[in-house]
């Protein structure tokens, strides 16, 4: 018996259970291939607080909603292409990036967009197109142009790029850019002055990350400790290389090499990085209680591929919620200092409701009902639902995706990106998700599955009967509707017209720029600016509240690591309704708590602490 989450250390035994699953299929008249049906380890049964409470209702059809969503990625003049680096030969990484930041990164008040590419594999047939590094356009929608690829940034160095990371640690408007991909990560600094324009500096080795190796995935800044830095927390998929991939040897009946599942591939480790003064960081992962690993074995037990970094359990500190693929979710709680307990099972986000382990991707938190409960919601594998961890507040949570609407329609997707935003601007977060296999083949062993993928949104429907979330239909969506290989998804309002735009990127080619044409309501974006932290002037990990002229008080954490390898503004976006502001209170990384007129952040004008 495994861990629970834990797959079998020796292959032959996996092999041995994927015939067993094979001939399960067969006596059952599926006549489907094994690509459903891979070996999932078996958890120990989830303590009483793990499983859900309450009646489970059925989801609200919704046929009048409509999040009206067009392409504008030609129009707008973005034309990057993603590689995979895919060849032929079916390695695993091909097949799992990649993200995209939507950030203001050379500080004109508009939102640019960078995105990490992939690339060819060093012994790769022929003379494949290298990848371009990490591509930056920069936004001039507002003053009648469209976006323009930067040139000359010192970012282009080509690699297997995954995920992004960003963030200020000074006055100067660049933030630090972090890359993650296979073979460790690459972290960038605003070279030269503001004056110099938008050109970084490889400065992995000077701020002691040129030691972290491993297929590195999503990663966040953050202040943990409550010390006025950003300190970095890392991801790391599976042991991976060329080697193991092939000495696992996933196959399709009568395909041959196909991309697998990762529990074939031993689990990685985390890493918490401590940032010094001078601005080098030291890996701290032990001594902050993030190194977890197997009893028997002494081997890590993480396959992470998404991060939400919240306040879980509403004692004013950030926390830590991993999103593991086949193996269990944790949850590290955070004492106030930056020391961590891992406690997923205890609390109820290690297992679905069920009490099994999922194929969990991306994963995003909202006050979806605008009060203290905080919903933890992770894109799962193809026939998985989605997950959607509940608490009421004090950090026990139940998986309500059945009774929250979400369950039947995101279970034949394969979810990666997924994020919480308010597409109509009614004050309530909706939900939208970036579908998509792995395996492009999948059609040909099993006919209701599709390499491409229809994205899709559910509209937060809280205050009216029954569930919480009603799916959108399709014909409602627009272009965000039509099919792609969807990975990183990410929202920000790029043309300043107070609606939130949606960023989707596929493995491999163009991203889908999806501009929202919804009619109705009103937004706010409030900015945080603390000159007092000169490590972290964004106020980054900020609980900002909402007092509307209705009653109504809207939560909304100051976050840009969310979904899947993706980073959104640092800013808390609010829709309004028809309701107007009156009110903000904002609880600073540090703890303290300040009350400001709304007059002091309309527009898109900065909430400004005073010391």
């Amino acid at each position: 018996m495994t861990e629970a989450g834990q797959p079998p250390a020796d292959d032959r035994v996996i092999a041995v259970a994927l015939r067993w699953s094979l001939a399960a299929a067969v006596a059952a008249g599926a006549g489907v291939a094994a690509w459903t049906l891979w070996p999932r380890p078996v958890p120990e049964a989830p303590p009483a607080a793990a499983l859900p409470t309450g009646p489970v209702r059925a989801p609200a059809a919704d046929p009048g909603a409509a999040f009206r969503f067009e392409d504008v990625t030609e129009r707008w003049r973005i034309d990057f292409l993603r590689t995979s680096g895919a060849d032929g030969r079916r390695f695993l990484p091909e097949t799992m990036g990649g993200g995209v930041a939507v950030w203001d990164v050379d500080g004109d008040g508009d939102l640019d967009l960078l995105f990490p590419d992939g690339d060819p594999w060093p012994d790769a047939p022929g003379t494949p197109a290298r990848g371009k590094g990490i591509v930056v356009f920069l936004n001039d929608l507002q003053g009648g142009g469209r976006f323009s690829r930067a040139r000359g940034t010192g970012l282009e160095g080509p690699w297997q790029g995954m995920g992004l990371a960003l963030a200020r640690t000074g006055a100067d408007p660049r933030p630090e850019v972090l890359a993650t991909g296979v073979g460790g990560v690459r972290l960038y600094r605003p070279d030269g002055d503001a004056r110099s324009g938008v050109r970084w500096r490889d400065a992995t080795a000077e701020a002691g990350l040129a030691g972290i190796d491993g297929w590195t995935t999503a990663a966040a800044f953050a202040d943990f400790d409550r010390d006025g830095d950003l300190d970095l927390v890392l991801a790391r998929y599976v042991k991976w290389s060329p080697e193991i991939d092939r000495a696992v040897g996933y196959t399709l009946a009568g395909i041959g090499r196909a991309y697998g599942a990762p529990t074939g591939f031993e689990g990685a480790s985390l890493s918490y990085l401590e940032r010094g003064p001078d601005g080098r960081f030291t890996d701290r992962t032990a001594a902050r209680g993030l190194d977890v690993r197997h009893p028997a074995t002494g081997q890590p037990v993480c396959k992470a591929l998404g991060f939400v970094v919240d306040d879980v359990d509403a004692d004013g500190d950030l926390d830590l919620f991993v999103a593991n693929d086949t193996v269990r979710n944790l949850l590290f709680v955070n004492d106030g200092r930056g020391a961590f307990e891992e406690r997923g099972t205890a609390l109820g986000v290690a297992f679905d409701r069920n009490g099994a382990v999922t194929g969990a991707m991306g994963c995003d938190a909202s006050h979806l009902r605008n009060d203290a409960s905080l919903a933890i919601a992770v894109g799962n594998f193809a026939n998985e639902p989605c997950s959607l961890y509940v608490t009421p507040g004090d950090g026990r949570f139940s998986d309500d995706a059945i009774v929250d609407g979400i369950s039947a329609a995101t279970r034949r997707a394969l979810t990666f990106g997924l994020v919480f935003a308010d597409l109509d601007r009614d004050g309530l977060e909706d939900l939208a998700l970036a579908n998509g296999h792995i395996e492009p083949r999948i059609g040909d062993v099993q006919p209701g599955q599709r390499h491409a993928q229809p994205a899709q949104a559910f509209r937060n429907t809280q205050g009216a009967r029954g569930a919480t979330f009603a799916e959108v239909p399709a014909a409602a969506l627009g272009a965000l509707a039509e099919p792609m290989v969807g990975r990183g998804l990410a929202w920000g309002d790029l043309d300043g017209d107070g609606r939130l735009e949606l960023v989707e990127v596929p493995v491999e080619g163009a991203p889908r720029l999806l501009r929202n044409a919804t009619e109705g309501g009103s937004a706010l974006a409030v900015r945080l600016e603390d000159p007092g932290s000169a490590g972290n002037p964004d106020a980054i990990g900020a609980l900002v509240e909402l007092r509307l002229s209705d009653g109504r008080r809207l939560r909304r954490t100051v976050m840009p690591t969310r979904s899947y390898l993706s980073q959104v503004p640092p800013v808390a976006w609010f829709g309004m309704g028809a309701a107007g502001p009156e009110e903000f209170r904002v609880r600073w990384p540090d703890g303290a708590e300040t009350v400001h007129a709304a007059a002091d952040a309309m527009g898109q004008s900065a909430i400004r602490r005073t010391r």
